[in-house]
This record gives structure tokens, C-alpha cells and sequence, in this order.
């Protein structure tokens, strides 16, 4: 998901938590949730038990660090064996 956290603080990435939403009840697997850690946002549709859904970035306010983000997700995917 892509947002902007510092303008939409109370519903960041809302839409990423809505298509989550939707594919759980499709029966999909769901995997890649990563930290919510590094963010500054006050609430998301994207967040499951302290964790977002998969990979959330901002590039209005933190687009400096959505590279080394994509690029440990994408680790992350392979360690579970979404690849």
C-alpha cells in the first residue's frame, strides 16, 4: 500500500486493509505482514494484531526509506515462500 501518514494519520493505507478484507474472505493466504515500526500514523484498515498487512509505504514523507523496505519485504516473501 502506498499513503501518506502525516495527512491521513487516522486512516492510513485504509484501502490495503479493505482488499485484505476481501481476500481473507476468498480464502486467499495471507503472508508478508511486516512491522508497524518507523511509521508515525495514528490508526489503519491495515493493521492486524499490531502489524500492517504487507508492505506500507510513504512516499510523500519517508519515500528515503521505501527501497530498503521493498527490498527486506521481498526477503520476507521469499523466507515464507510466497516465491
Amino acid at each position: 500500500g502506498v499513503g501518506d501518514q502525516a495527512s491521513y494519520s487516522e486512516y492510513y493505507c485504509d484501502a490495503a486493509g479493505e482488499l485484505y478484507d476481501l481476500f481473507e474472505a476468498a480464502g486467499c493466504k495471507m503472508m508478508g505482514f511486516t512491522s508497524t515500526d518507523g511509521y508515525d500514523h495514528e490508526s489503519s484498515k491495515a493493521e492486524r494484531d499490531g502489524k500492517f498487512i504487507g508492505l506500507m509505504c510513504d512516499e510523500d514523507n519517508q519515500d528515503d526509506m521505501s527501497e530498503d523496505r521493498a527490498k527486506a519485504w521481498v526477503e520476507q516473501l521469499k523466507g515464507e515462500g510466497f516465491f
